[in-house]
């Protein structure tokens, strides 16, 4: 009970008096875990329900599809929907996915990761094969 899920809330990572305060909307943190587990070798696509497919056809940015962030008390949990290309090994590229998100979040944001769920949606062949 203590999770709460914040859709389009804004998150204070600096308060200067002197100089202002910076703030990072929950979009960001999304766009910034999907774009390193897409980085990933191995990691084909985002994936996502039926309702992120259609709201990515109408102009959303398709790198927040599949991924779900939530944040308590400036502690992040990631949960990502992966499609994976066929014959990587499904728990080094996890491993993978989950280190270069973890850093990507806390490098760029200061807040700190807990946990980085994947779930495995698809595996992708090779056309031709």
């Amino acid at each position: 009970m203590g999770k709460e899920e914040r859709q389009n809330s804004n998150y204070t990572i600096m308060d200067n008096e002197g100089t202002g305060r910076v703030q990072i909307s929950n979009e960001v943190i999304t766009i910034i875990a999907g774009l390193a587990a897409t980085e990933t070798k191995g990691v084909a696509s985002m994936a996502g329900n039926i309702t992120n497919e259609m709201v990515s056809r109408m102009g959303i940015k398709s790198l927040s599809r599949g991924v779900k962030v939530t944040v308590d008390n400036g502690i992040i949990n990631v949960d990502l929907t992966l499609n994976l290309d066929y014959g990587y090994s499904v728990p080094k590229t996890c491993q993978k996915v989950q280190e270069k998100v973890k850093s990507a979040i806390e490098n760029m944001t200061g807040l700190t990761v807990e946990n980085i769920n994947i779930q495995i949606a698809n595996v992708m062949m090779e056309s031709g094969k």
